[in-house]
């Protein structure tokens, strides 16, 4: 195989050990027109990540960054399950989510003030079904970028880790999956970690901590290697200039604000945020006559409004540092004024209000039978169920903003995600609660940490349905001041704190452990145990939030909403399924119709049945108990006798279960012939007297009491 490429370029590559398998990165056999793709092969996965730098110029207040991560089902030998649609369209929420966690480490590298316009994309071509490709795609991303000549201050690399009998794993199986009690993602430069998100089954603070120390440390080698990489492309940086805000202005505005702002503005929200206003507002009108109102042309106003908003940030920054006073007033550790009702909403199954500070969600649940579960139809999962839904909606109105209503973005499909994930845990089984659950968050006021709050307000939700969850969960938002190699770790932080802030660290979790993180940060990677403090800080205020939570409601409700469906269930043997069913569903066909009771089945042989009016559920039920009805010795069943023969007579006890009753069964009195006490088609009382290894069935009617 030649090692030049159409171009005249040589097609290289490096590989190393990662975790246990061989990590290989090769460029210029594929992708010959981008500005940098790397083929990334790590088992039999294989990912292509490229990096296209726009030339035209961009005249844009912010970072045109777009990371997209792309699912071929091609990649894991499927076709899509759609019937109707069978090449790849919009992204799966599932492909979304990790275009946000590849997104999420690579933006802060990158300088402020650039502008360059960049896309980055992830593509899975061939999927290894051992483990989830995602931090493959992580690496390809970074190692594209790394060789671009873009200022990107990587690499990055991510592991998703796990935990099997107490040991941490890397690239766990399916089935290591389904056994590990943590979810969790570290996405981390060489020096610190720069993202983390997780999932846990109520995981004690300490294991995750340990976790993320441990992740930081095996992600090293891809980390070396594709800095091995870099070294060997040597590509020329590109040319280009930041948009920083003018020093002189800068310097300008900070003198103008420095005696109006400090100590006058630590006022509760939304109180702040109105003298904020009117402070900006009064800024650019004595600028404007300061300037002239030719000269203040809006290029110039935008500038100054930059300048402005820095003197706040810095305003807040030195606050909290000097004298450890928040803009509205709370100590570091302090969380604001809560409130929460529930059963708002007369006619939801479950309705709650949660309120803390000027943030506010509303979340609504319903309940429905388990066929309402959403169908997953991914790369990687096949034939998947959400049994379990959190939608989670933000309109401009909840920001004070005129702003288009339309489809949920890659930010509102986050959040909603965060809030599932933090109530997974303490959900109860299908077989103990047989709905499918969604709940819908609606943001009605934004001032930081909304996603937290449509976590708590979900689980009051919950609890007003009736759903019987195992303990409620409750969240936190923490942020982070570093001032040098100090760090101010602030809990519940609102907007102003978000804003000005290194760090944006949300925590969700029950009294017995953590349920579920995600971390963001501005700066270029941080130690592990700056992020231990703010771990466990969060841990006293998620048991304030939760203890007020618990006043509003203490546990679930014992009985559902009058307007919600009614489910019962029954468990069958699997192999009885055929036989509710019946040929071409003509059986359960028969049932829905007759009783009208809505009718779910499962493999493992779960049946649930859901209507409105209860007799209608017991009709359907004890149509499915006599058609899948076991054996049982020692009951007696009444009969039909089916044939005769001389040694005694076979007698159908259950749909399609016959048994034999032995001349001497008969009767208690000598029997000649068996006619002479039964005839075909007569009912009769039998009792199952035993079973014998084959399956065969022994009946006696002398024995019927």
């Amino acid at each position: 195989m030649s090692t030049i490429n159409p171009t005249g370029k040589e097609i290289f590559s490096v590989s190393g050990d990662f975790c246990g398998q061989k990590l290989t990165l090769e460029v210029n056999r594929v992708g010959f027109r981008t500005t940098a793709s790397v083929l990334v092969t790590y088992g039999d996965t294989v990912v292509l990540g490229t990096t296209q730098i726009g030339t035209r110029p961009v005249q844009l207040d912010y970072f045109p960054l777009s990371v997209d991560y792309e699912e071929k089902m091609y990649a894991a030998g499927k076709i899509s399950g759609s019937r109707f649609i069978k090449r790849e369209g919009r992204p799966s929420d599932e492909a979304i989510l990790i275009g946000r966690i590849i997104d999420r480490p690579i933006r802060p590298l990158f300088p402020k003030g650039f502008r360059a316009e960049v896309q980055v994309v992830a593509s899975v071509l061939s999927m290894d079904p051992r483990f989830r490709p995602d931090m493959i795609a992580m690496t390809a991303a970074s190692a594209a970028l790394s060789i671009s000549g873009a200022p990107f201050d990587g690499p990055v690399a991510g592991l998703r880790v796990g935990r099997v009998n107490g040991e941490f794993k890397a690239f766990l199986t399916p089935e290591e999956r389904e056994q590990s009690d943590l979810d969790l993602v570290v996405a981390g430069i060489e020096s610190g970690v720069v993202m983390v998100e997780a999932g846990a089954n109520e995981v004690d603070e300490e294991v995750v901590i340990e976790a993320i120390a441990w992740a930081h440390e095996a992600m090293q080698p891809a980390i070396q290697l594709q800095k091995e990489l870099a070294e060997k492309i040597a590509k020329a940086p590109i040319e280009y200039e930041l948009v920083l805000p003018n020093e002189d202005i800068q310097a300008e505005v900070d003198e103008w604000a420095h005696e109006k702002l400090g100590q006058k503005l630590h006022r509760p929200y939304p109180e702040r945020n109105e003298m904020v206003n009117e402070l900006r507002w009064k800024f650019h009108e004595e600028m404007k006559e300061k300037l002239g109102e030719e000269a203040y042309d809006k290029e110039t106003r935008d500038e100054y409004d930059e300048a402005f908003t820095m003197a706040l940030h810095k305003d807040v920054r030195r606050g909290i540092v000097e004298s450890r006073t928040r803009p509205d007033g709370r100590g570091l550790d302090e969380v604001r004024q809560l409130s929460s009702e529930i059963g708002i909403l007369p006619r939801a199954h479950g309705s709650s209000l949660f309120t803390r500070g000027v943030t506010q969600g509303m979340n609504i649940v319903t309940l429905a039978p388990l066929s309402y579960a959403q169908i997953v139809d991914t790369m990687e999962v096949s034939d998947g169920e959400r049994r379990y839904m959190h939608h989670y909606n933000a309109p401009g109105y909840t920001v004070g903003e005129v702003r288009r209503l339309g489809s949920p973005g890659r930010r509102e499909i986050g959040h909603g995600y965060l809030a599932e994930r933090a109530v997974l845990p303490v959900l109860p089984t299908e077989e103990e609660f047989p709905y499918a659950i969604r709940s819908v968050t609606e943001i009605m006021s934004q001032n930081g940490s909304t996603s937290m709050a449509a976590t708590c307000s979900s689980v009051l939700a919950l609890m007003d349905a009736g759903v019987p969850i195992k303990r409620p969960v409750s969240g936190i938002a923490m942020g982070l001041m570093m001032d040098g190699d100090t760090p101010y770790v602030l809990s519940d932080i609102a907007d102003a704190e978000d804003f000005a802030g290194d760090m944006d660290f949300k925590v969700t979790g029950t009294e017995q452990g953590i349920t579920a993180v995600q971390m963001d940060m501005k700066l270029h990677g941080l130690p592990v145990e700056v992020l231990a403090e703010a771990i466990r800080t969060s841990k006293k205020g998620r048991q304030y939030i939760l203890e007020h939570m618990l006043t509003t409601l203490a546990a679930p409700k014992p009985a559902l909403s009058p307007y919600a469906p009614r489910i019962e269930k029954i468990k069958i043997n699997p192999d009885k399924i055929g036989a509710v069913i019946g040929k071409g569903g003509e059986v359960i066909n028969k049932i829905t119709s007759e009783t009208g009771a809505e009718i779910d089945i499962k493999e493992d042989g779960l049946i649930t049945v859901a209507a409105s009016d209860t007799k209608n559920i017991e009709r359907a039920l004890d149509w499915i108990k006599s058609l899948t009805e076991e054996p049982e010795v020692g009951r007696v069943y009444e009969g039909k006798v089916v044939s005769i023969k001389d040694f005694g007579a076979f007698v159908n006890i259950l749909p399609g279960i016959d048994g034999m009753v032995h001349i001497s069964q008969l009767s208690d009195a000598r029997v000649e012939k068996v006619t002479d006490v039964l005839s075909e088609g007569q009912i009769v009382k039998v009792k199952l007297t035993g079973i014998d290894e084959r399956g065969r069935l022994s009946l006696s009617i002398k024995d019927v009491e």
